[in-house]
């Protein structure tokens, strides 16, 4: 007995253009409509079978797709009730390449086919696949062509001098589309590169600006949207010390056009301040090659679940001083708003230790971690995994601070730090990867 025949639901879509003519008895949309519904009769031995919904746009131009029965009909294929598109030419469908790739993507990703009744256009054999990928293929070049024509806009525009990036850093404002100095603002970022240039630590100016309420560039958007600009904190003065449109440059990729406006920062002080940021990253490579242990890190965090992060600093002394920062404290440094202090990070893993070793401790971790532990490896010696979750104190001091470091990671899935409370949130895997971890240790 052979197969039942498959039914296709045929959705037919018609557009015309302008109103006129849409109060008569007999339309354009109707004749359209009607030659599609032929169309799918003449294969209704295939399966083809209408939907009983129309999807008619009266007025709307193929320019673009913002048509309201065009939008249902995605809106039908994405919901899985349409597997065949059926128009009168493929122009009613859009008139531009762009949109029908755009499209094509939307009915391919939903096994839907598509077809032009006039233009023998049918999407489900083989001729109409391969005009198709005739037609793809011209709309990608269109749009590379397209993208070259921009690109290249993009560079002689720049090459004039012309402001291309919306909104221009501080210091410049917009004119003519042609970046002109704002004094005040220049001052600030003079101000910037000049106390840099005598502190030398991005830390200490941005405290100095917090002081000072220098803040970043306030804006309204042609749409008339005001963006009050931010105080200027770590982040945005390393961009503006890095910006060298103050230069009276501007940069297209890995092209630069120089004297396209006036500079705001001469070069020697622009020289001056690379030589303190070379110094400055290869300072910050050796403290990271010093690869310090932090044992929380990556494991704490702020009642507002952002990230703590670990920082240390050596005395001249020779001291070495380990903390975790909230991203307040590390933006602004002393004068940063944070409701947490600098917290002293052997205080804060001490108490977090002593915390877990009670916990490990406890005859419940016992037996859970021996459970955990016999699921996974049924030789398990349970004696020596109990002896050594009661001498954890003994062990745990015996480990390395990577090895206690990687157990801790194992252990913990985060830690809250409020003012009034901490909060120590186990790993549901731990309990099995410290009991392999124990037995090992306790070998």
């Amino acid at each position: 007995m052979s197969d039942p025949l498959k039914r296709l639901r045929c959705a037919v879509y018609t557009r015309v253009s302008t109103e006129e003519g849409l109060g008569q008895a007999y339309t354009s949309i109707d004749a359209q409509r009607d030659s599609g519904e032929a169309y799918i009769a003449s294969r209704r031995s295939e399966g083809w079978i209408p939907v009983g919904d129309y999807y008619d746009d009266g007025g709307y131009s193929g320019g673009n797709l913002e048509r309201p029965a065009l939008r249902r009909l995605l809106d039908d294929i994405r919901a899985g009730k349409i597997d065949i598109v059926v128009t009168y030419k493929i122009d009613r469908l859009t008139r531009s390449l762009f949109d029908f790739a755009e499209l094509f993507k939307t009915l391919e990703e939903h096994n839907v086919t598509f077809v032009a009744v006039t233009q023998h256009f049918n999407t489900t054999d083989a001729m109409g696949r391969m005009v198709l990928n005739i037609m793809l293929t011209f709309a990608q070049f269109e749009r590379e062509l397209t993208a070259e024509r921009i690109r290249d806009k993009f560079i002689a525009s720049k090459r004039k001098g012309l402001w291309m990036h919306g909104v221009p850093p501080l210091g410049y404002d917009v004119k003519e589309r042609r970046l002109s100095i704002n004094a005040e603002e220049a001052a600030v970022v003079r101000w910037v590169f000049q106390r840099f240039a005598e502190d030398r630590s991005l830390q200490k100016v941005a405290e100095r600006a917090r002081l000072a309420n220098y803040r970043n560039k306030d804006w309204t958007s042609a749409e008339g949207r005001y963006t009050p600009g931010k105080a200027l904190d770590k982040g945005a003065i390393h961009k503006i010390l890095h910006n060298r449109t103050y230069l009276g440059h501007l940069k297209h990729r890995d092209t630069e056009f120089e004297n396209t406006h006036p500079p705001i920062i001469d070069p020697a002080l622009w020289e001056q301040t690379r030589e303190i940021l070379s110094v400055n990253a290869h300072t910050r490579a050796n403290h990271s090659r010093a690869n310090v242990i932090f044992l929380l890190k990556g494991l704490l965090f702020d009642q507002d679940g952002a990230a703590m992060s670990p920082w240390h600093t050596t005395k001249r002394s020779g001291q070495l001083y380990r903390y975790y920062l909230s991203k307040e404290l590390l933006n602004r440094g002393k004068l940063a708003q944070s409701p947490l202090p600098r917290l002293p990070a052997d205080e804060l893993e001490s108490i977090v230790v002593k915390q877990f070793r009670r916990i490990i401790q406890s005859p419940e971790m016992i037996q859970a971690t021996l459970a955990a532990g016999r699921s996974h490896d049924t030789a398990l010696d349970e004696a020596q995994v109990t002896v050594a979750m009661r001498n954890v104190d003994r062990i745990w001091d015996s480990l390395f601070p990577s090895e206690q470091q990687v157990i801790a990671q194992q252990l913990i899935e985060k830690i809250t730090v409020a003012p009034e409370r901490l909060e120590i949130r186990f790993h549901p895997l731990g309990i099995q990867l410290l009991a392999d971890d124990l037995q090992r240790k306790a070998a």
